[in-house]
């Protein structure tokens, strides 16, 4: 399979951008991966209005990795908030999966959180999902012992059960000046 290419996201991206998030985290393909929180969550676990709010959160935005022919199959949204960069909704579409793209949006997160200046990336995981807590922590993320309170709205999605989030960062070295 080609690398896909990087790109930011814009407003044109959204309707497909929806149906990548929602089929790797609740689609019916993604129930066959250890990605999904089907299992914890009924409904769709993004909509377009919301994605369109993210874009245009100051210092946010999304970076895609789309595939050969332009289809998209692949995003992380990313929102500078201080010293930190935030990173969430990390999304690989159930067939690209288990190929390296994960990594490889993680890797260019960590490059923009250079770039920015930024001393840390920040997550929030869904407690419940210790594989995925394993994947991050696996990849230098370090629980910080907080927690936040899992949104009480519909807008993710219904909760099976009580859910909380795990706060997770990783401290990022800055780029020198030369």
């Amino acid at each position: 399979m080609p690398a896909p290419t990087l790109r930011p996201a814009t407003a044109a991206d959204v309707p497909a951008l929806a149906a990548l998030v929602n089929a790797a985290y609740r689609g019916e393909a993604s129930r066959q991966s250890w990605t999904t929180e089907a299992h914890l969550l009924d409904g769709p676990r993004i909509d377009e209005a919301a994605l369109h709010e993210l874009l245009g959160a100051p210092g946010g935005g999304f970076l895609l990795a789309v595939g050969p022919g332009g289809q998209l199959v692949g995003g992380v949204y990313l929102q500078a908030q201080g010293p930190r960069l935030y990173l969430g909704t990390l999304a690989v579409a159930p067939a690209a999966q288990a190929h390296g793209l994960g990594r490889r949006l993680l890797d260019a997160a960590e490059a923009q959180a250079r770039q920015q200046g930024c001393t840390h990336l920040k997550i929030t995981v869904v407690a419940a999902r210790t594989e995925l807590l394993a994947w991050y922590e696996r990849r230098g993320y370090v629980r910080t012992g907080a927690t936040e309170p899992f949104p009480d709205t519909t807008r993710f999605g219904r909760p099976r059960q009580p859910l909380a989030l795990v706060v997770l960062e990783k401290a990022v070295a800055t780029e020198k000046a030369t």
